[in-house]
């Protein structure tokens, strides 16, 4: 009996799924306060928005709590992590288009609102020059270099391919070298 509550209160072990909700926000809190920073940083050069980049990964980590007994273990739980920021970022940008097209109808002379919300990195070369990159290019190079993911982590989270991964990556970089150069000109 001692030694089964003893291996309960261990700090240095992962928390287990069989734990019930005392072990989802053990190992939600691990996660969280290992990962919080760089998925903010992630999210926030997909949708070049410093609180929305926020939300998204707050959002996302509610819904791996509430995903996190059917989660195999912590790497698949960081998986489904990086996957809920892909793609509630691909739904802001979505949702910003359907916005900005409705906006521009309605009235065409009021200036858009995304420029006072961009964070500060925007004003780079390479970050702008990072928006000219077709979605899917861009969101293959933020997890690759700037997440620092491998291309198995990127496939995961992007839902494609490897083989596509390597392929997009390539791309963009070819397409960020030739803009660049000509801003350098």
């Amino acid at each position: 009996m001692t030694t089964m509550r003893a291996q309960r209160t261990r700090p240095d072990r992962e928390p287990s799924r069989s734990e019930g909700p005392a072990g989802a926000d053990r190992a939600v809190t691990a996660l969280y306060a290992t990962h919080y920073r760089p998925l903010v940083r992630m999210a926030a050069l997909l949708v070049q928005d410093l609180a929305t980049a926020e939300e998204i990964v707050q959002d996302s980590f509610v819904a791996v709590h509430a995903a996190c007994r059917r989660l195999p273990d912590s790497d698949h739980a960081l998986s489904y992590l990086r996957r809920s920021v892909v793609d509630r970022s691909r739904s802001v940008l979505r949702q910003r288009l359907v916005v900005d097209k409705s906006a521009s109808r309605l009235a065409p002379d009021l200036p858009s609102g995304n420029g006072e919300a961009s964070i500060e990195v925007e004003r780079s070369a390479f970050i702008s020059a990072l928006w000219t990159l077709p979605a899917r290019q861009r969101e293959v190079v933020i997890l690759r270099y700037f997440a620092d993911l491998p291309e198995t982590q990127v496939a995961s989270a992007t839902g494609i391919s490897e083989g596509a991964v390597k392929v997009h990556a390539a791309r963009a970089m070819s397409s960020l070298r030739a803009e660049l150069g000509q801003v350098r000109d």
